[in-house]
């Protein structure tokens, strides 16, 4: 997929696509000639992995992995593919809709999918109390950390911009704190030290670890689907 660059925050976000390498070095060339980067978790991270991929040759970029439902109508592994990313400032960004539709077509049949806006905050919306302020103060039906950052750059490269999510935690699931407390912004793996000794200090919450770790595997099996639809390629505008 000649001129489609990819930030991933996470390894494991990553996987459906091929082998990454570790944040912080060069892009990743895959077998069909995408470039990968895994940034790390945060709006500075993804700013920075897909001003790499910009100087890389990425003709267009593409932000993918995994969000927070704020749609109490969507449910785990529902796949958003947004018209337009926003940031808590009031900010907003459009996708490329010729892309979108065409990634939209293409598992449509699959897997359930929404074209709702997608929100981006700096930090995880982790309470459900907090999940629906988001949801009633913005319209946003998702949210992620990186999306609008590398809106952002794509905007400044002029090149064409989508975002493909998956919902793991839905409206209606609060994230662990063990879980939260696992990644840190701008690393790009799980602390699994800093979970163990967490979990240890709060035992209750092993049941609601277990159900997101089957809320994870949901959502990696829409990214997978997406991932092998062979429908993410750039736009043809991008690569004249």
């Amino acid at each position: 997929m000649k001129g489609l660059g990819i930030v991933a925050a996470l390894v494991a976000e990553s996987r459906p696509l091929g082998p990454a390498t570790r944040r912080g070095s060069e892009p990743t060339t895959l077998a069909d000639g995408t470039l990968l980067i895994v940034s790390g978790v945060g709006p500075a991270a993804a700013a920075v992995g897909a001003r790499r991929l910009l100087a890389a040759g990425a003709r267009a970029l593409l932000s993918w992995g995994l969000a927070g439902g704020l749609d109490p109508s969507l449910e785990a592994g529902t796949l958003v593919l947004p018209l337009e990313v926003i940031s808590p400032e009031g900010g907003m960004l459009e996708t490329s809709a010729d892309w979108r539709e065409r990634v939209c077509d293409a598992i449509v049949a699959r897997h359930a999918a929404s074209r709702g806006r997608l929100l981006s905050c700096p930090e995880p919306l982790g309470s459900t109390a907090a999940k629906a302020l988001a949801f009633r103060q913005t319209g946003a039906v998702a949210v992620d950390m990186e999306s609008f950052a590398i809106a952002e750059a794509a905007s400044a490269g002029r090149v064409p911009f989508l975002a493909v999510r998956a919902i793991v935690d839905a409206a209606h699931d609060a994230v662990p704190e063990v879980a939260l407390s696992a990644t840190r912004p701008g690393e790009d793996g799980l602390g699994l030290a800093r979970m163990l000794i967490a979990l240890a200090r709060t035992p209750g919450e092993l049941p609601s670890l277990v159900r997101l770790a089957r809320r994870y595997r949901t959502a990696s099996r829409a990214l997978s689907a997406v991932a092998e639809s062979g429908a993410l390629a750039a736009p043809r505008s991008a690569l004249r």
